[in-house]
């Protein structure tokens, strides 16, 4: 086991990052990370953020955080144990150093340098100002292929090709949405029959605490694939987690698939969301069926005409995350 520092020296929302060149056999060469190393005999974490910064930088830290604990479990390399700091002032003047070119980067251009998948996760609980916390990465190879926070395993999803295959990368539901990965969901719409030939769609209404569109007016329900899931099984968990209805590939109507593209901002963040969804439909038996919400995604559910509907999403009048080409999709099935 290795015990090491990692520290980003910040100024004016940008970081003073270390692009390592020079050294060969280094798990690191060629990527982008903060400034560290490994622990000397007797050294406490404290000591050796203080020595790798002097003879990475050629400073002595004045005002310095410790962030949280890293762990890197893998495959290739040793397993490490890793202090994470962040610096905002200094002594003395920023020289250069021989493992590699050092630059002061704006934090909102990090994503297009070469990084480890794992350490976006922490700069991004960084940015974020989270508590001291415990992030266990785990890599085959260059893959991220597990993240633990906290004690909580991060959620993964499938990266899928135009045809809806997986293409044997997994990545972080946090970085898909970061970078527009193109990934799984099923959609379940549920229709009652109100009258001979004339339907009603029941809408879900994302809870408030949902990280994209809280508060929109959505499909009856909806989710992603976990890895290795298949569209099927999606749908059958996903209509009985959030509303509670027991429903099998008998009783589930597929309809087609469809590939939609969201972009947006939440909690000042940025959202990109490339989806190809397996479209399903299920006809409720019983038009008085109470559901069971599932209340940490849902809050609540509304029944709306197909016509209705129609106009809703073509004029907002509900705010919703809805596609009118997917809802046209139902049509010849109602």
């Amino acid at each position: 086991m290795k015990f090491t520092t990692l520290c980003y020296i910040e100024k004016d929302e940008s970081y003073l990052l270390l692009h390592r060149t020079t050294k060969e056999n280094d798990a690191n060469k060629d990527k982008w990370i903060g400034l560290g190393g490994k622990f000397e005999q007797g050294e406490s974490p404290d000591d050796c953020l203080f020595r790798e910064i002097k003879e990475e930088a050629g400073i002595t830290l004045t005002s310095y955080r410790f962030r949280g604990i890293v762990t890197f479990v893998s495959d290739e390399w040793e397993d490490e144990y890793m202090c994470l700091y962040t610096a905002d002032a200094w002594e003395g003047e920023i020289g250069q150093c021989d493992e590699g070119e050092l630059l002061w980067v704006e934090k909102e251009k990090m994503t297009s340098l070469n990084l480890w998948e794992g350490d976006r996760i922490f700069l991004d609980l960084l940015a974020s100002n989270q508590p001291f916390f415990s992030l266990k990465l785990q890599y085959q190879k260059d893959n991220l292929v597990n993240a633990v926070l906290n004690g909580t395993s991060l959620e993964f999803f499938d990266i899928r090709d135009q045809e809806g295959q997986p293409t044997g990368k997994i990545k972080p539901r946090m970085l898909v949405h970061q970078d527009g990965d193109l990934h799984g969901t099923s959609h379940i719409w549920v229709a009652r029959e109100v009258k001979e030939g004339s339907y009603e769609l029941l809408l879900q209404k994302r809870s408030a605490t949902k990280d994209a569109y809280p508060g929109c007016y959505d499909i009856s329900s909806a989710g992603h694939l976990d890895p290795g899931e298949s569209y099927l099984d999606a749908a059958i968990r996903e209509v009985r987690e959030e509303l509670g209805l027991s429903v099998n590939e008998e009783t589930l109507q597929f309809v087609g698939m469809h590939d939609a593209y969201m972009k947006a901002e939440f909690y000042h963040k940025p959202f990109r969301n490339h989806e190809l969804s397996g479209v399903y439909l299920y006809k409720l038996p019983d038009v008085n069926h109470q559901f069971n919400l599932q209340e940490e995604e849902v809050e609540s559910v509304l029944w709306i005409s197909y016509d209705d509907l129609l106009e809703t999403i073509e004029t907002n009048k509900l705010p919703n995350c809805l596609f009118k080409d997917e809802l046209l999709m139902l049509r010849p099935y109602l």
